[in-house]
């Protein structure tokens, strides 16, 4: 058996806890944007006159104006009586913001009595919640034989109901009990955490959405805190939940994103777990006259990290080659934003490509892709028309970049244009290939564009000719001036470029006919579908003929028991018998009406009921048979 010593297993435990810590970061952050969009949601739910949203409303907003408080005190209780929610949420929401905002109005006694409502036992865990924040929120006091109560019934209900919703109310109910009383339900944390779905390999969440997952997540954070104990969370899990949270930036309603918020601000809290996002400040494009990479690294919430890294290094390797460019140099953090991080590559001399960039931030670790762009240059264009069937070289004209041909070029039905480009690298002045060069040739009467590609030749230049007489239908015979178009472009290029080289009168020859052009652009006419003809059918007199001759041994068997004095005396005469010849007199007839008009499928639609008769009934008289026949011995 294979032994593994002290020392590989101390370096294979050391090799996973390098993996899981590089799995401690995230591509993406709450922007300013999402945080603008989520504080207009927070701001129209304030407004608004759902109890709810006016709520998580209250607690988020930033500044909110004296006239606006007011306006939303006066409107409270009319909210509170119109909501359809349970009378215990109502009632917590309407005592929450009565605080929050430090409303004048007052409020029914029967409501803020919550302490009353909090002695007496909840049917749900839910219940309990609401009921313990509504007293929390009246500033009643709870005494330690209060609390000892609603844990017992709290146990109680987790018996009968331990669905993630009663279980992550739970967790916040014991987390507000603080360690006395609170840790008798910190096991079953991870009896929920296991039943988190993972999606796509890199999101975590729990059946429910939004709502579920950040209750479950923030509750047992919460009470993880509230007694000392680790984060229920391990560091991948930390950052699949993160990653699922900053999926849902988009939520529109005021307590999902009050939720969103907390769970991404409860996550960022556990420095043992908490991912960050490093990602690359910009669209990843490096331009040839400053490749600088920049780089952003922050909390989920956007905000720079506390404490700071205290280093940053990278390794950036060519895609192509597989070289390293540089390799663990330091990036430099921005004296204006305390988030960026940067380093010129100008100094490496970079050349035009896709390169890998890898990220080192001690216990962090991102892969990321840029692209550094590079500069093209039209070294050599030359055009020309000569004869389309001549083997003769045409001449050629030299036309330099941006600049447009002085001349009017003229080609006829026998006739081609020829062009031939070559492109380098501004840098390197070496060919390079592009994703796109293409030649637009553009009617200037009718703005009619039609564009066609250049392709690369052995010598790497693009050529491209065009016979005029073999693609007159393309320009639909239209002769007339066009304006001739290089466009070249390429995702790694800097100065990709559309080039109005020269203009050209084409002229086309005349169909033979205007009907000949007309009838080519009608619609074809429509193709209707035929079955085969049936085949032709024998005359009537064969067709009786052959009837007769298959109906002939019928007749034959008759004649046959006649002359051999066939003994039906022991026939019998009962329900069962009569059944039986008639059920398969049926079959015989039914096999006949088949051979004659029905099709397969009708006749076993048929069939089958006849056969379930003549089967009983047959079954019945075989019995009855040897029945007699035993009697008879």
């Amino acid at each position: 058996m294979f032994k593994i010593g002290k020392l590989q297993f101390l370096l294979v435990l050391l090799l996973i806890i390098n993996y899981s810590n590089g799995l401690r970061t995230v591509v993406n952050h709450l922007s300013s944007a999402d945080l603008d969009r989520l504080d207009k949601v927070f701001l129209d739910g304030f407004k608004s006159n759902d109890l709810q949203s006016i709520y998580y409303s209250s607690f988020n907003l930033k500044q909110i104006t004296p006239a606006d408080k007011l306006a939303t005190c006066k409107r409270l209780l009319a909210s509170y009586s119109d909501s359809k929610l349970n009378d215990f949420e109502k009632n917590f929401y309407l005592l929450g913001t009565h605080k929050q905002l430090a409303c004048s109005e007052k409020i029914p006694p029967t409501i803020s009595d919550a302490k009353t409502l909090l002695t007496k036992d909840a049917s749900t865990a839910q219940e309990i919640y609401y009921n313990y924040l509504s007293a929390k929120a009246s500033s009643e006091t709870i005494d330690e034989a209060t609390k000892a109560k609603i844990v017992k019934n709290l146990q109680t209900i987790l018996k009968k109901d331990d669905s993630l919703n009663s279980l992550g109310h739970a967790f916040f109910i014991a987390a507000e009990l603080g360690s006395t009383h609170g840790s008798v339900i910190y096991d079953r944390i991870e009896d929920a955490i296991v039943q988190a779905d993972e999606v796509d390999g890199k999101m975590l969440q729990f059946e429910g959405g939004l709502s579920i997952t950040a209750l479950i997540v923030n509750g047992a954070l919460k009470l993880s805190s509230t007694l000392g104990k680790p984060s229920p969370l391990n560091a991948e899990q930390a950052v699949k939940f993160s990653a699922y949270f900053l999926s849902r930036s988009s939520v529109q309603t005021a307590k999902g994103a009050s939720v969103l918020l907390e769970a991404l601000k409860n996550i960022s809290q556990q420095k043992a777990i908490a991912p960050i996002c490093i990602q690359l400040a910009g669209n990843g494009q490096l331009l040839p006259e400053s490749p600088v990479l920049s780089v952003k690294v922050c909390n989920l919430l956007g905000e720079p990290l506390q404490p700071a890294l205290a280093q940053l290094s990278t390794t950036i390797t060519s895609k192509q080659t597989k070289s390293a460019l540089v390799s663990k140099v330091n990036l430099v953090p921005s004296r204006t934003d305390s988030t960026l991080f940067t380093y010129d590559l100008k100094s490496s001399n970079p050349s035009r490509g896709q390169y890998h960039v890898e990220i080192d931030a001690g216990a962090y670790k991102q892969s990321l892709n840029v692209n550094i762009l590079g500069k093209v240059k039209v070294q050599l264009l030359e055009i020309g028309v000569g004869d389309s069937d001549s083997a003769s070289s045409v001449k050629k004209q030299t036309v330099s970049y941006p600049s447009k041909l002085k001349e009017v070029l003229a080609a006829d039905s026998q006739q081609k244009i020829v062009i031939k480009a070559v492109l380098v690298d501004e840098s390197t002045t070496k060919p390079i290939n592009v994703h796109q060069a293409f030649v637009l040739l553009r009617n200037e009467k009718t703005n009619d564009e039609i564009i066609f590609v250049a392709e690369q030749d052995t010598t790497k230049a693009y050529k491209f000719e065009m016979d005029v007489g073999a693609r007159s239908a393309d320009f639909g015979h239209k002769t007339g001036l066009y304006s001739i178009n290089l466009i070249i472009g390429d995702a790694l290029l800097s100065n990709s470029f559309k080039w109005h080289l020269s203009d050209v009168t084409l002229n086309f020859a005349q169909a033979s006919t205007k009907d000949t052009v007309s009838t080519i652009r009608q619609p074809l006419p429509e193709i209707e579908h035929q079955f085969r003809a049936p085949e032709k059918r024998p005359p009537r007199f064969l067709s009786d003929l052959f009837t007769g001759l298959c109906l002939a041994p019928i007749l034959l068997l008759f004649v046959f028991w006649a002359k051999l004095q066939a003994n039906v005396s022991n026939f019998i005469f009962s329900l069962s018998s009569i059944g039986f010849h008639l059920g398969f007199g049926a079959i015989l007839g039914l096999f006949g009406v088949f051979w004659l008009k029905l099709n397969m499928f009708e006749t076993i639609r048929y069939l089958l009921p006849v056969l379930l008769v003549t089967f009983i009934c047959g079954n019945k008289l075989l019995k009855a048979i040897a029945a007699k026949r035993t009697s008879e011995k």
